[in-house]
C-alpha cells in the first residue's frame, strides 16, 4: 500500500482523540500524536488493526475500555453520538470486534487508513494543505502549533510565549553507577560482613544473606552553545533551555563566539529575562564571528582536562559554521572525545528536509559525535532533552 501522508494521519489521529476526549475519556496532545506514530509504523487495512492501534495509544487503564470502545463503535459503526455517552458508561453498546471491512484499492486510500474510515471519523471535512506540515499544525493546539515552528520565523511575542514553554522541559540528568556500594534488600553482590554479623543471631548459621548495590549518582552535564552572528535567530531561546539545564541538572554552561565564557552563575539567577540578559552581558562576543576550534581548545586546556569533562554528557549547541581551519575542530573534538562519556551536537539548521553536514567545521565534528539532533524548535528540543536524559 501507499506511504500514509503525513497530513492525513495527523489530522485523523487529532480527530478521534478529540472526540474520545469529549466523551470522558483523559486523551492528551501526547496520545494523539503516538496514535498518529502508530498508524505511520503499522498502516491499518482493516477496522480491526485500526481498533487495536487506537486502543493500544489512547486507553490507559481497564477502566477506560468500556468508553473507549463505545465511542470506536459509534464512530466506525454508526450507532450512537458520542458526546451522549459522557459519563454513561451503562449505556455504551458492547464492544465489537467485527470482521474486515471491504478492502479498497491503493487509489481510494487516504493516508494508510481505508477511505471509508476516514469518512466515518472526517464526516466528510476535507483534509486540506500544502504539506504535511501545515495539515498537522492546523490539527493541533495554539501551544503546539508553537512548538513545531522554526524558531528564527518568530515573532518577539511568539518568542516570549515560547520560553514560557519551554521552562516546562523535563530535564533529568543522566544517572551513573558509582563505585560506591550501599547495603540493599535485593542486589548483585553478598555483603559478607553483614551476612556473618547477622549469623551471630541464629548460632553462626546464616540464614539471611545480605546484599549490597552499587549507587547510582546523576552524571555530570556540560552545554557549549554558539552565539556568533549566524546563531543569532536561535541563541537566546537556547539559552532559556541551558538557564533550565542550570537549575535541573546543575549542568556547567559556556558560551563562545571568538572566545569562550562562562555563564554558569549568570544563567542560574531566579530571573529568566535577567539572566539571559546578564549572561549575553558576559559574553562580550555575543553575535560576533565563529571560532569553534579555539573555543574547544580553550575547554579542553582550562577545563575538560582538569576534570570537567570527564565522564560527562557534552552538549554542543552550534550551526558549525567555522571561520578558521576545520581541522582544529577535529582535533579537538577527537581530544574531548576520550574525556566525555557522551558528546550530543544540536544543530538548529540540520532541521530542514535538504541538510547535509558539508560546514566545515561540522562535517569535522562529525565523526566524534554520539547525536546530531535538530535545535530549530521547542518540539525539537523535547528530543534534546531525551538525549540528554539518555544514559
Amino acid at each position: 500500500m501507499a506511504e500514509p501522508a503525513a497530513a492525513d494521519v495527523a489530522a485523523f489521529a487529532a480527530r478521534l482523540g478529540r472526540k474520545l476526549h469529549a466523551a470522558g475519556l483523559a486523551v492528551t496532545p501526547e496520545r494523539s500524536a503516538r496514535f498518529a506514530r502508530a498508524l505511520q509504523l503499522h498502516p491499518p487495512v482493516d477496522r480491526a488493526a485500526l481498533y487495536w492501534d487506537a486502543r493500544l495509544s489512547f486507553v490507559a487503564s481497564h477502566a477506560d475500555l468500556a468508553v473507549f470502545d463505545g465511542v470506536f463503535s459509534a464512530v466506525f459503526d454508526g450507532r450512537l453520538d458520542p458526546a451522549d455517552a459522557r459519563g454513561q458508561d451503562e449505556g455504551l453498546p458492547p464492544p465489537q470486534r467485527p470482521g474486515p471491512v471491504a478492502r479498497t484499492d491503493p487509489g481510494a486510500r487516504t493516508g494508510g487508513v481505508s477511505s471509508s474510515l476516514v469518512a466515518a471519523l472526517m464526516g466528510g471535512e476535507p483534509v486540506t494543505g500544502r504539506d504535511g506540515r501545515e495539515a498537522a499544525l492546523a490539527a493541533a493546539s495554539p501551544d503546539e502549533r508553537l512548538a513545531e515552528r522554526e524558531l528564527s520565523e518568530l515573532t518577539p511575542e511568539e518568542l516570549a510565549r515560547l520560553r514560557a514553554l519551554a521552562r516546562r522541559l523535563a530535564l533529568r540528568p543522566p544517572m551513573r553507577r558509582s563505585r560506591r556500594v550501599r547495603r540493599a534488600r535485593r542486589g548483585p553482590h553478598v555483603d559478607v560482613r553483614a551476612t556473618l554479623r547477622r549469623s551471630l543471631r541464629t548460632g553462626g548459621d546464616p540464614v539471611r544473606l545480605r546484599r549490597r548495590r552499587r549507587i547510582e549518582r546523576p552524571r555530570r552535564v556540560v552545554m557549549l552553545l554558539d552565539v556568533s552572528g549566524s546563531m543569532e535567530p536561535y541563541a537566546r531561546m537556547l539559552a532559556t533551555l541551558l538557564q533550565g539545564a542550570v537549575g535541573g541538572l546543575h549542568a556547567e554552561v559556556f558560551v563562545f563566539a571568538t572566545r569562550l565564557t562562562r555563564v554558569t552563575r549568570a544563567l542560574g539567577g531566579p530571573a529568566p529575562e535577567r539572566a539571559i540578559a546578564e549572561a549575553a552581558t558576559a559574553a562580550p562576543d555575543w553575535a560576533g564571528g565563529t571560532r569553534i576550534g579555539e573555543a574547544l581548545r580553550a575547554f579542553n586546556d582550562r577545563h575538560g582536562r582538569r576534570g570537567l569533562a570527564r565522564g560527562a554528557v557534552v552538549v554542543i549547541l552550534s550551526d558549525g559554521w567555522e571561520r578558521d581551519a576545520p581541522e582544529v575542530v577535529g582535533a579537538e573534538m577527537e581530544r574531548l572525545r576520550r574525556l566525555a562519556h557522551r558528546i550530543v551536537w544540536v544543530n538548529p539548521r540540520s532541521g530542514g528536509r535538504a541538510f547535509e553536514p558539508l560546514a566545515g567545521g561540522m562535517a569535522a565534528a562529525l565523526p566524534y559525535c554520539d547525536d546530531l539532533l535538530p535545535g530549530h524548535s521547542l518540539a525539537a528540543l523535547e528530543a534534546v532533552a531525551d538525549a540528554i536524559t539518555r544514559t
